[in-house]
């Protein structure tokens, strides 16, 4: 499966190796496992296979630059069975095993150790999130700053990910006129693509070949969350008020949730092309429609998102099953997971029981060193006492995370700095390392998917320096300028973006929205 995530640029290190007129440098670590180096993407047109010489050359050289720095080479890495071979085996595995990994049992077992299938989906959908990043125009002197930078049709081939599976079936937006200033980007321009709209996500469905490897028809949907900075998190208004108060179904008038997340899933802008119709709408009206087109296939819907899409994940993941929208026409009901990474909590201990109770499955990953994980609520939360849980659960700041977690530590990965830098501990390409080099806890942390480790310094400056990957190394070319006929430097046109289907209105109707 290609994708963005493992097709970077190799980077130079110390050490380059010369055959057959092809220079190849590579990223060098007693840590990673041997399907790491025949994941990676050489600067060649051919691929060239070295000597038993060469190769004795290169370990002696691995352990001279491992001592050099004085760290002791690891004495045995974890091998691994071919690449091919073993993708076949979990692709079998994994069309028989999707509701397992899809939270049937509650992630059970599957955690410590960790199971290798459920690894790889999670980094999956992981990077289904990333892309909302590594797609959004967050320029403020581009004209299309808040937007995607690519149509719809060629969101995953704009990215590098043509082979990832998925068709984009529609765009998400969101109105910029409520009180997240930090979340919401807007350009400098005078002429822009639109003035109150921002691009937040994108709902995708799962094509012929993919369904036939996942054992189902996908249904995904992913949020983004914050672009680099962390004061979103002052943004809030840390005050929950009731689900049911925005016209979201929900029997139990307790059951609260953090007001800001509310208003952006609720909140449009009716002057407004993209955001005429909230995120809530926009979601619901597409679940229905594309439950509807698969009515004699197994579906499931997937919801992913990182730091603030996190909670809009598991907002709309609420909303979805609140609402029936995963009861088919003959009663079957279509699983829904959440897979949050670095998320905030939600809302109160009366909304956590009612999302559980609806058999919503939320998977939450979190870095124990990440600031967001443990906001709102840090002082009252699931963590304190359950008898004063119950005693302030009507107070305006008592929150409480829902779901299973799965804590990783970024100290324990060899590769990355010593730092409190709370946006590297943040950083979701950062989470997304963690978790390939994570195998329960007390466990040596060993890459085993392959992962590029240059993606964790893709927004950030997270990696060792003796890795030579420069901090925040993704940017666009000549930051989007182009040459003109004339020669001139100009920001090109983009075409517009796709904003809402015209059979909205027949199922917003059907909604009784």
């Amino acid at each position: 499966m290609a994708s963005l995530s493992n097709s970077i640029l190799t980077f130079r290190t110390t050490t380059p190796y010369q055959h057959e007129d092809t220079t190849t440098f590579r990223l060098v670590d007693s840590f990673l496992s041997s399907s790491y180096f025949s994941n990676r993407v050489k600067l060649s047109t051919r691929t060239p296979s070295l000597s038993s010489k060469t190769s004795r050359s290169f370990t002696s050289i691995i352990n001279e630059f491992e001592e050099g720095k004085g760290n002791k080479p690891v004495d045995q890495l974890e091998e691994s069975k071919s690449t091919t071979t073993t993708t076949k085996i979990q692709e079998s595995e994994l069309a028989d095993r999707w509701l397992e990994i899809h939270g049937q049992d509650d992630w059970v077992g599957m955690l410590d150790p960790m199971d290798s299938l459920l690894r790889n989906e999670l980094i999956r959908y992981g990077e289904m999130a990333q892309a909302c990043y590594d797609a959004f125009d967050f320029d403020p002197y581009s004209k299309y700053c808040g937007s995607c930078k690519f149509p719809r049709r060629k969101f995953f081939d704009g990215l590098g990910m043509a082979d990832y599976g998925y068709d984009i079936t529609r765009y998400l937006y969101a109105t910029s006129n409520i009180n997240l200033p930090n979340f919401f980007k807007q350009s400098r321009w005078p002429k822009v693509w639109s003035k109150n709209a921002n691009w937040i996500g994108y709902v995708a469905v799962s094509n012929d070949e993919m369904s036939k490897r996942l054992g189902r028809r996908d249904i995904t949907i992913a949020w983004r969350g914050t672009v680099t900075r962390l004061e979103w998190i002052a943004d809030l208004m840390d005050y929950l008020r009731p689900i049911n108060s925005d016209n979201i179904p929900c029997p139990d008038p307790l059951a609260k949730v953090e007001s800001g997340f509310l208003d952006l899933y609720t909140d449009k802008d009716e002057k407004c092309r993209y955001c005429k119709f909230s995120a809530r709408e926009q979601i619901l009206t597409e679940v229905k429609r594309l439950v509807e087109m698969y009515p004699d296939e197994k579906i499931s819907i997937t919801v992913t998102g990182h730091s603030l899409g996190s909670a809009l994940a598991i907002l709309s993941a609420y909303d979805i099953v609140e609402t029936g929208l995963n009861v088919r026409a003959d009663a079957s009901v279509v699983p829904i997971c959440v897979f949050s990474f670095s998320g905030p909590r939600v809302g109160n201990i009366r909304f956590k029981e009612r999302i559980e109770k609806l058999g919503v499955k939320v998977l939450r990953v979190v870095n124990v060193h990440d600031i967001v994980p443990k906001s709102p609520g840090l002082l009252l939360n699931e963590r304190s006492p359950s008898m004063v849980m119950r005693i302030c659960e009507g107070l305006p700041w008592s929150y409480s995370h829902v779901g299973v977690e799965l804590a990783l530590d970024h100290k324990n990965s060899p590769f990355l700095k010593p730092t409190n830098d709370l946006v590297c501990a943040h950083n979701l390409e950062a989470y997304l390392h963690l978790l390939d080099g994570y195998h329960g806890k007390g466990r040596r942390f060993v890459l085993s998917k392959g992962r590029d480790i240059a993606l964790v310094n893709k927004a950030c400056d997270f990696l060792k320096d003796h890795y030579c990957v420069p901090p925040n190394w993704r940017q666009d070319e000549n930051k989007g300028m182009i040459r003109d006929k004339d020669g001139r430097w100009i920001q090109p046109e983009r075409p517009r973006l796709d904003d809402h289907p015209p059979d909205i209105h027949h199922y917003l109707k059907h909604l009784g929205l």
